[in-house]
């Protein structure tokens, strides 16, 4: 080989390293969603969603930068739609699988969803997002570790876990769904467990460790309704990371995880060999015996011959605020470690941004026409049959829509039903100020962002209490509980133009219309700035052969599609509008 060959050969190697680093590898999973009957993790016979036969699904294992395809088969009864908590779809609203953005995936159908992890170093989790879905599980975990360039900060730990925690119904989910105003959950399963102290369990989860290593737990609640908190028998916790940001490290004895959070704690196996209770328990919830409703595994030393005794380890008391919200305020933004790219964390400082607009959005709950729901600003949110992104993108949401109809800042006198879409423009600062005026707790998430969490407090906020606010260093996260008749505010940079769900994560909530969308907007259509449709947009519903054909009927499409009236609050029907409409040009130019 001449000098001149291994030169090249060099720079090619080094080409290739470099293209590897910054676009990522690519990431391919075939997922059968099924309802599976056999599992049962409580005593009680009931379907549960399974991904490839497991409960919880598989693990998403990613690096920034890859570029994740999941091609999910629908084996299910009915529609369905995977989202991916927390993970910010950058400038790709069109992969976040929710209402507003994704067609269902049909029975019998698939449909593969194409999405980066990007900017992001942490623990998440995926579930489907549809009909209530997620009480039967189909949930599992998300890893998105750091590029070998970017220093964790951290030791590497010794291995890491996956805890899936959440609160769980008895029954069938589909049962639950028809009364679900009038619901509440059973018990709390571990990683789809039961309790260790459960004589009716089938399983219970049990972790291996060493002496004296040290491990990462990413601890998440995918529960429905409860808060929960989390706690190791014997053993101390050091928070490092929460939704994609590294935390100022602190220690803790117990942790509270609200619904749709993640953490991130290490663990160092500094007790004498035995094994330990791992305990997640419901907060704000009226229970008389919460041994009996609590998540239990089993910390197990690999040289143990010891079984775990004694009461559970004690946490706060399942109604303590002061302690939960005293909590929060400690979890702040470690400035100067790297995040997934090469600059601190710490590169906006949100104690100089300019503030475009202020939300105030007030959850509450109403009858509508005698039904049970919940609202924001006294809108109960009605889920169109023609998704929002489709039709922003094709119409301009002429006939789907309704851009900026209802208060930000106020309630209405009197509850609705409505489509609620915001304006947000893009690279603007914008304030939300969540109020809770229910007595039991909330939390709130958006997609497509994390958000710096600046404030919480108790009873109502007024603009008196931002000089409460923490403005050096809030964490930046994706979901932000939100305490009993309380309020919690954030900042978000709406750097990532799309539609994006802004949600209730109380499953309950959400389902009975607590959530609302945001347009962010850019007028400029550079794709660097926002990605066109996928290829396969249309792959859900439309076969090539149907698509947007002026001589096709509704009523054929019906028929294609095998649509029902069976009232979902997201229907199956969300191309008819746009597949009788003449052509994608025509739609395009109209917009």
């Amino acid at each position: 080989m001449t000098d001149f060959h291994r030169s090249m050969r060099c720079l090619i190697l080094c080409m290739t390293l470099l293209f590897t680093v910054v676009n990522g590898e690519e990431i391919f999973h075939d997922w059968h969603v099924a309802i599976n009957t056999d599992i049962n993790p409580v005593s009680q016979v009931q379907p549960v969603i399974t991904i490839n036969d497991m409960f919880p699904g598989p693990l998403i294992n990613s690096t920034t930068n890859d570029n994740i395809h999941v091609n999910v088969h629908n084996d299910m009864d009915e529609p369905l739609l995977m989202t991916w908590n927390g993970v910010q779809q950058r400038l790709n609203s069109w992969q976040d699988g929710v209402s507003g953005t994704n067609c269902p995936i049909q029975p019998g159908k698939n449909w593969t969803f194409v999405f980066q992890v990007k900017d992001q170093i942490g623990s998440f989790f995926y579930f489907p997002s549809i009909n209530f879905q997620r009480a039967g599980g189909g949930f599992g975990p998300i890893r998105v570790n750091n590029r070998v360039v970017i220093k964790v900060p951290f030791p590497k730990p010794e291995a890491q876990f996956d805890l899936l925690i959440g609160d769980w119904y008895q029954g069938s989910f589909k049962d639950v769904r028809k009364a679900v105003a009038h619901r509440q959950p059973h018990l709390m399963l571990m990683n789809g467990k039961g309790s260790f102290l459960d004589p009716l369990a089938k399983a219970h989860e049990t972790f291996t460790v060493s002496q004296g290593k040290t491990y990462l737990f990413r601890v998440s609640n995918i529960g429905n309704v409860w808060s929960m908190n989390f706690r190791i028998q014997n053993h101390t916790m050091v928070v490092v990371e929460t939704e994609g940001s590294y935390t100022n490290q602190i220690t803790v004895d117990s942790l509270d995880i609200h619904v749709g959070q993640s953490y991130s704690v290490l663990v160092t196996a500094d007790q004498n060999p035995a094994d330990y209770y791992i305990v997640g328990s419901p907060k704000w919830a009226n229970l008389s015996n919460q041994t009996s409703i609590s998540a239990v595994g089993i910390l197990h030393y690999e040289s143990s011959t010891k079984p775990a005794n004694g009461p559970l380890p004690t946490g706060p008391g399942p109604f303590d605020i002061s302690f939960s919200i005293n909590q929060a305020r400690s979890i702040r933004w470690n400035l100067t470690t790297g995040a997934a790219r090469p600059n601190p964390q710490g590169t906006f400082n949100v104690s100089n941004v300019t503030i475009s607009q202020t939300f105030v959005l007030r959850g509450s709950s109403a009858k509508i026409d005698g039904v049970p729901r919940f609202t924001v600003n006294n809108v109960s949110y009605n889920t169109p049959s023609t998704p929002l992104k489709l039709a922003d993108y094709y119409i301009n949401g002429s006939g789907v829509y309704q851009l900026d109809a209802f208060p930000v800042h106020s309630s209405l006198k009197v509850p609705v039903n409505g489509t609620f879409v915001v304006t947000g423009n893009h690279k603007d600062w914008l304030e939300i100020v969540f109020k809770n005026d229910l007595d039991s707790m909330d939390s709130w998430h958006l997609d497509g962002f994390g958000f710096f969490v600046v404030g919480y407090g108790e009873g109502e906020w007024t603009p008196a209490l931002r000089s409460t606010y923490n403005i050096y260093d809030p964490v930046a996260r994706s979901t932000v509980q939100v305490y009993p008749r309380g309020w919690s505010a954030v900042y978000v940079y709406l750097d990532n133009p799309g539609m994006w769900n802004l949600r209730s994560q109380n499953l309950k909530h959400w389902y009975l219309g607590q959530e609302l969308y945001v347009r962010v907007y850019d007028a400029d259509p550079n794709p660097a700035k926002e990605r066109p449709p996928p290829e396969n947009l249309l792959d859900t519903t439309v076969d090539e052969s149907m698509e947007w054909k002026m001589d096709i009927s509704l009523n054929e499409v019906d028929e294609f599609l095998g649509l029902d009236d069976d009232g979902y609050d997201n229907p199956s029907n969300s191309m008819r509008r746009l597949i009788s409409r003449p052509s994608k040009s025509s739609l395009r130019s109209s917009k």
